[in-house]
Order: structure tokens, then C-alpha cells, then sequence
């Protein structure tokens, strides 16, 4: 059965079109594939000495989404970032990126993307404004666009304050407006919550739908579950350098719905536990059930019981997505 699955998840990652072409979005010329692809990895390889960290990855993301890879530390997020942005060659197979393969990306490639690693590599002495000032000359940026960029992200009463006085949210918020402040077909996001508060992330999540909103494709690595949900039109699940599932969340949480249960809660405090499997033919008779207990004007909630991203990652690998 396991088996059967991942072959299933295979078979969806490989339903890709072949032809190229190009078209605008808000005014930018993307290059992706027939089927709308601006990312491609086939049968991509990577060997550390002996060690396989990524086996046979074959991955597509349409332009225009936000895309998620879901993984614990070490499953191979950062690699397959390193990879798609021309920073590593795999060993085997091959990556393209808004058209260009991965490992021959030059500077005119390089200008259409915008990146935020793990690491932010700011300069701490330097204030918020010469770091956006810095790379902007890098990037052939004109200078207004820093105080746009600071307004957005809202540091622009901090533009002159030193980063090593920063704290670690607006260091993120930073490391943030830096990333699209070339206005980047695609953006690259490398766990660009960790370590936040709520509502810092709250505010990155919505910034990262605003660019989203304007046509900007997001590539999201990150282990945080109701961050994928939130964010992603499509996931990936990454374990032990294996896709082992792809699809939407909910259709993804859906497909592993063993239960087939709705649970009526009731202002008396009760659960009543109500089946459901149209195979079975019990449809009629669960929404009979259901519509005496809301004539009655008892029901509080109701809800169904497909499991959360975290279940499904533990039935598929028997370890916790963190």
C-alpha cells in the first residue's frame, strides 16, 4: 500500500508539458513551460562523498504560486534551493529556472530573481538603508526604491539604524525587503519564520501574499505546517531526500482521510460521532442525523476529521514534520 502511494505521488509530480514560451506578468516577460512550469528539477541527484542527500528529485511549480517544501532539518530544503538558484550542480539531472538552466544562470538571470536564505548575510555594521543602498547598486536599482522597500516591510523610521541593533524580527523583515526590491520574478524563501514571533510572522506572510498578489512566484521551504496551509497552493513533502507526497494541503490531508467521520459537537457538551463513506452508501443517513441535531438548535460545531499535514508526514515516514 505505501508502495502503491508513493508511485501515486510520482505520477503526479511527472504530469509536466515539454514546450516553452513566454508571457507578461504586471509588465515582467517569464519564460516557463507550456504547462505554466517557471521551475523545473528532473531526476535530480545529489552526492556528498558517499552520502545521498537528495535521490531522483523531479519537482515543478507553476508561475505565479506560492510552492512549499515541507521537511525537517537535514531532509534537503536548503540543497534543493542551492540547486534551482545555480549556487550547487547537482550530480545528476538537471534544474531550470524562469527558463535558464540552474547551473548556467548568469547576472541578467540572477536580476529576475530575489532570494532570503536561512542565513541573511547582512551587513551588522551598516544600516538599514546602506544595506539596501549596497545591494542596489549590485543589482543596477534605482535608490528611491529603498525607501518604498523599507515602507513596505515597515522599517522606514529604523532606515538609518545600525542591523546589529536590530532585533530578529526586523533583521527578517529586512533580509525581506531586500529579496524583492529588484521586483523579482521569483522569490525565494528559505524558512523565513523561524525563530519568529506570531505576529512578526503574520506581517511576513502578509507581505509575501502582496508579491504573491502581483505575479511574483514564491518558493517557500519551511517545517511549519499551518504556514504551508496558510501560504500554498501546492507542497511537497521532503524526507530523507525523498518527495514521498505532493498535492495541495487539504487535498493531500484529504487523500489520507482514513476516519471518514464528522464530529457534531453540541451545546450539552457531548461529541456525537457521525460516519460517513459513500462507497458504503451512509451519506443519506449521517446527513439525516446531522439536520435533527441543527433542527433541535443543539449543534455548537462541526467538523470533519481529515488529519493535519503533521499526521500525514508521520504515517508516511513515522517521525514528526519539525
Amino acid at each position: 500500500m505505501r508502495k502503491m502511494e508513493e508511485n501515486e505521488a510520482e505520477l503526479r509530480m511527472r504530469k509536466v508539458g515539454k514546450m516553452e514560451m513566454t508571457k507578461k506578468e504586471d509588465g515582467r516577460t517569464v519564460t516557463q513551460t507550456a504547462a505554466g512550469h517557471i521551475i523545473e528539477l528532473t531526476d535530480v541527484v545529489q552526492r556528498f562523498g558517499e552520502k545521498d542527500v537528495l535521490k531522483d528529485i523531479t519537482l515543478r511549480v507553476e508561475s505565479g504560486e506560492i510552492f512549499g517544501l515541507l521537511g525537517p532539518s537535514g531532509a534537503g530544503k536548503t540543497t534543493i534551493i542551492k540547486i534551482v538558484t545555480g549556487q550547487l550542480r547537482p550530480t545528476e539531472g538537471n534544474a531550470v529556472t524562469n527558463g535558464v538552466p540552474a547551473d548556467k544562470m548568469t547576472g541578467k538571470a540572477y536580476r529576475r530573481i530575489g532570494m532570503m536564505m536561512d542565513v541573511p548575510g547582512l551587513y551588522e555594521r551598516l544600516s538599514c538603508y546602506d544595506n539596501l543602498k549596497l545591494f542596489a547598486r549590485l543589482y543596477a536599482v534605482k535608490e528611491k526604491r529603498i525607501r518604498e522597500v523599507l515602507e513596505k516591510v515597515g522599517l522606514l523610521e529604523a532606515a538609518r539604524r545600525p542591523v546589529e541593533k536590530l532585533s530578529k524580527g526586523m533583521k527578517g523583515r529586512l533580509a525581506l525587503a531586500r529579496a524583492v526590491m529588484n521586483e523579482p520574478d521569483i522569490l525565494f524563501l528559505d524558512e523565513p519564520t523561524s525563530g519568529l514571533d506570531p505576529a512578526t510572522a503574520n506581517r511576513i506572510h502578509e507581505l509575501i501574499l502582496e508579491e504573491q498578489a502581483k505575479g511574483t512566484t514564491v518558493f517557500l521551504t519551511t517545517h511549519n505546517m499551518a504556514e504551508a496551509e496558510k501560504l500554498c497552493r501546492h507542497i511537497a513533502l521532503l524526507h530523507e531526500g525523498n518527495i514521498i507526497e505532493y498535492g495541495g494541503p487539504e487535498e493531500i490531508c484529504r487523500r489520507y482521510n482514513h476516519k471518514k467521520q464528522i464530529l457534531v459537537r453540541l451545546y450539552d457538551g457531548r461529541t456525537m460521532v457521525c460516519p460517513y463513506d459513500r462507497k458504503a452508501g451512509g451519506d443519506k443517513e449521517t446527513a439525516e442525523m446531522i439536520r435533527q441535531y441543527l433542527e433541535s438548535g443543539m449543534v455548537e460545531t462541526i467538523h470533519s476529521t481529515e488529519p493535519s499535514l503533521e499526521t500525514v508526514f508521520m504515517e508516511l515516514t513515522g517521525k514528526k514534520l519539525c
